[in-house]
């Protein structure tokens, strides 16, 4: 027997809705993302593994993977505070600090990018008392240009601006509004109720943070990380004025690709790309199938 009333949908038919879909993706995605195969296709392979293998191109490669990844790594702590501030507290001003964390959004990359390095140059307001850091943390090991791996240690800060620090919060800066982003409206969502039964149940609020909260936020930790680090390794605006572009020690990917179209050398800029898009992609793909196999997990 059918209803008498057919019930009406505000959104067009799956079918239509279906087309456009896939017509928008095609335009704005797929087409020009094969663009960048088809004119890298132009080299033969020798070609392209010289381009993307070459020492400069490899060095930019290292400091953008390594500058997102610290990048990525400090917004998830840094984000999550800031979205459990939001979701949790009331206080005056809390609207404006939440209408503030969208700011990297609103303002121009290459302004951000101009004033950190404003900022932090070595007569800068934070740059200047940077002068007399000493730091020595042999517990601590980082890996230079060469490959080779040293114990942490700043004996002085003549300027952060034109260095790998310096580039690392440029992007600290543009990714951590994904992260708040992301685990704040799960934040709100949970609610205080499992907080309550759990310390009603003699948990500690370390244990109810450990073993209730985070694993509740861990698949928006997860995407919230996989965001920042894939938005941090093609940044190019607000790095491009604090990094200097020293050639093998503060050159960016994104730098070189647009040295490369400078020179219209259109195939080499686009291989350098496709490494890059290439490494987002298999970094978004793998979030998800985290993220797919915890809430198989959690409905077990």
């Amino acid at each position: 027997m059918r209803p008498l009333f057919k019930q009406r949908r505000v959104v067009p038919g799956f079918g239509l809705s279906l087309g456009c879909t896939v017509l928008y993706l095609g335009v704005i995605v797929l087409i020009p993302l094969s663009a960048l195969f088809f004119k890298s296709a132009r080299l033969t392979w020798p070609q392209f593994k010289t381009v993307v293998s070459s020492d400069a191109v490899m060095a930019a490669y290292t400091l953008s993977f390594e500058a997102a990844l610290v990048a990525a790594l400090v917004n998830l702590p840094l984000g999550l505070l800031v979205a459990w501030v939001l979701a949790r507290y009331r206080f005056p001003g809390r609207r404006f600090l939440d209408a503030m964390i969208d700011l990297p959004f609103a303002l121009p990359t290459a302004v951000a990018g101009i004033t950190l390095t404003t900022i932090y140059s070595d007569s800068g307001w934070i740059g200047r008392w940077l002068e007399t850091v000493h730091f020595h943390a042999p517990w601590l090991m980082w890996r230079g240009f060469d490959g080779s791996w040293w114990p942490f240690e700043v004996q002085q800060f003549t300027s952060v601006s034109y260095t790998p620090i310096g580039i690392a919060i440029a992007l600290i800066f543009i990714g951590l509004p994904f992260v708040v982003r992301t685990v704040q409206p799960v934040l709100q969502d949970m609610g205080l109720d499992i907080e309550e039964a759990a310390a009603s149940l003699g948990a500690s609020r370390w244990q109810t943070l450990r073993r209730v909260v985070l694993p509740e936020l861990r698949p928006a930790l997860l995407s919230g990380f996989a965001l920042a680090f894939a938005r941090a390794l093609g940044e190019y605006g607000s790095v491009v004025f604090i990094s200097g572009n020293t050639p093998l020690q503060t050159e960016i990917a994104p730098i070189k690709i647009v040295q490369e179209l400078e020179q219209n050398h259109y195939a080499e800029a686009t291989s350098i790309a496709i490494v890059i898009l290439l490494a987002s992609f298999f970094v978004l793909l793998t979030v998800n199938l985290l993220q797919r196999h915890y809430a198989r997990r959690g409905m077990a």
